[in-house]
């Protein structure tokens, strides 16, 4: 099972993005999905990298097996769990 989660609506808070990240990553976790794909979009990297921080925080790290950003499309972020 794969989850998806489209910041676009969400990029003008700081906040949000970092709730909305940690939210997809628990309920994937408790859910045991296989992946979740965040949309984070192209534009200037700057909600990519805001994402890729949140990610890389130590309680939510354990809870995944890794992370890469899609070859094809930059603006997404792919998850792996399990």
């Amino acid at each position: 099972m794969t989850l998806t989660l489209d910041l676009h609506p969400l990029f003008r808070s700081d906040r949000d993005i970092d709730r909305a990240v940690r939210e997809i990553i628990f309920r994937a976790a408790a859910t045991k999905a296989d992946r979740v794909e965040i949309i984070a979009g192209k534009g200037s990297g700057k909600l990519r990298s805001r994402v890729l921080a949140t990610l890389r925080q130590p309680h939510l790290k354990r809870l995944y097996r890794s992370f890469e950003t899609d070859s094809s499309n930059q603006g997404r972020i792919v998850v792996h769990f399990g």
